[in-house]
C-alpha cells in the first residue's frame, strides 16, 4: 500500500499551526473568552484565531479517521486498540497529571493572585470547583482533549466498523458525487449538538472521523477534491470571511452561525485535502522528522507556550514583538525538550512516542 505522504504533512502543518493559534488566544476576545493569561482584545489576533478555529482540530479528526482505515488494512482490531491505548490514552493520563496542572497554576496566578507554592495548587486542582476549562485554574484536561475524544472515538469506530462489515459488508462511498461531497456539512451540522461538552461536540467529531474513514480515505473521493479543489477554495474564503466578519465584529450568535460555523469548517477540510493531494504528497527528511514529532509537539507545547506568555507579557515590546517572542521560544524550547524526552525511554512510553512511524 503507497503511503499518502500528503495526509502526513497536512497534520503536522495543522500542529505547528497550533503556536500562532493559541498565542493568540491571549489577545482574543475577552479577559473571560478563554485562555491561562490573557492582554487585551486585539482585532488582528481575535479575528485570526477566530478564522482558524473552525477548521483545524476538525481536520485532525478527519486526518485520525482516514488514517485509521489505512491502519485497519495491516493490523487486527487488537492491534489497533493496543496502539492507540499506548499513543492516546497514556499520554493523556501522563499529560494531565504532570502538564496540564503548569497551566492552571499559571492561571491561578495571573487571574487569582494565588500565593501559594506549585504542588499545594494539585489540591485545588483536584477540588476547586471548575467550568472544566481550566482558564482560571481548577481541573481541565486542557489541550489533551483531543486525545481522549480520539481514543473514545477511534474504539467507537472499531465497534461501527465491525457491525458495518457484518450487517452492510458492501458498502462503498467512492461514487458520492461531488454537491453530495460538500452537503455532508448538513449531517455534521446535526451532530454538533449530540454529547457537545463545552463546545467540543463528540458527535460532531465522531461523524468527522467516520466521514474520513468511510469517505474521504477513499482514493476517487480524493481525486474529485483535488479536481474541484479551486471551487472549494472559493467557498472556504467566501464562508470564512462572512462568519469571521459575523462572530468578531458583529457578534451575531444564532442556528445560522452554527451552521455556517460548520459549512466553514468542511469546505476548509476538502479544500485542504484536495490541495495537499495535489502539491503535499513528497516526503523527505524534515517532513518524516515532524510527521514523527507532531503528537509529541502537541502535548508539549501548550505549557511551554503559557509559561513563556506569562513572563513575556511583562515586556514593552508591543503585542507584535510579544507575540513573535512567545511564539519563536515556545517553539524552540517545545522541539529542544522532545529532543531530550525521546532519547529517555520511560518517557518516550509516557509520551507515546514510537519508533516506527505509524
Amino acid at each position: 500500500m503507497e503511503r499518502k505522504y500528503f495526509i502526513d504533512n497536512l497534520r503536522w502543518m495543522a500542529i505547528l499551526l497550533l503556536f500562532p493559534f493559541h498565542a493568540s488566544q491571549i489577545w482574543s476576545g475577552g479577559e473571560y473568552s478563554g485562555f491561562y493569561i490573557w492582554s487585551h482584545t486585539n482585532i488582528v489576533l481575535y479575528l485570526f484565531s477566530t478564522a482558524v478555529y473552525p477548521w483545524y482540530m476538525t481536520l485532525l479528526f478527519v486526518i485520525a479517521g482516514i488514517s485509521c482505515r489505512y491502519s485497519l488494512q495491516i493490523r487486527t482490531n487488537r492491534q489497533f486498540i493496543v496502539e492507540r491505548i499506548k499513543k492516546l490514552l497514556v499520554p493523556f493520563l501522563f499529560g494531565l497529571l504532570v502538564f496540564v496542572p503548569v497551566m492552571t497554576y499559571i492561571a491561578e496566578v495571573f487571574f487569582n493572585g494565588y500565593t501559594g507554592s506549585y504542588f499545594q495548587q494539585y489540591v485545588l486542582f483536584f477540588t476547586k470547583e471548575t467550568d472544566l476549562t481550566g482558564y482560571h485554574g481548577g481541573f481541565t484536561p486542557a489541550h489533551l482533549w483531543f486525545l481522549l475524544y480520539l481514543f473514545i472515538i477511534s474504539l467507537t469506530a472499531v465497534l461501527i466498523v465491525l457491525l458495518q462489515k457484518k450487517y452492510f459488508h458492501r458498502f462503498k462511498a467512492d461514487n458520492l458525487p461531488y454537491f453530495c461531497i460538500v452537503f455532508l456539512f448538513v449531517p455534521e451540522w446535526i451532530c454538533q449538538y449530540i454529547l457537545n461538552i463545552g463546545g467540543k461536540s463528540l458527535g460532531q467529531f465522531l461523524i468527522l472521523f467516520l466521514f474520513g474513514y468511510y469517505i474521504l480515505s477513499e482514493e476517487s473521493i480524493l481525486e474529485k477534491l483535488q479536481r474541484y479543489r479551486f471551487v472549494n477554495l472559493i467557498l472556504f474564503i467566501a464562508s470564512g470571511c462572512l462568519y469571521t466578519y459575523l462572530y468578531c465584529l458583529e457578534n451575531v450568535r444564532n442556528i445560522f452561525m452554527d451552521g455556517l460555523y460548520i459549512f466553514y469548517g468542511w469546505t476548509g477540510i476538502i479544500t485542504l485535502l484536495g490541495i495537499g493531494r495535489s502539491k503535499l504528497n513528497f516526503h523527505n527528511r524534515f517532513s518524516d522528522y515532524l510527521t514523527r514529532a507532531s503528537f509529541p509537539v502537541y502535548i508539549i507545547h501548550m505549557p511551554i507556550l503559557v509559561v513563556a506568555g506569562f513572563f513575556i507579557l511583562r515586556l514593552p515590546i508591543g503585542v507584535a514583538g510579544q507575540i513573535s517572542l512567545i511564539v519563536l521560544i515556545s517553539f524552540a524550547a517545545t522541539f529542544l525538550l522532545y529532543e531530550i524526552v525521546k532519547r529517555i525511554p520511560v518517557l518516550r512510553f509516557f509520551l507515546g512516542i514510537v519508533k516506527k512511524r505509524l
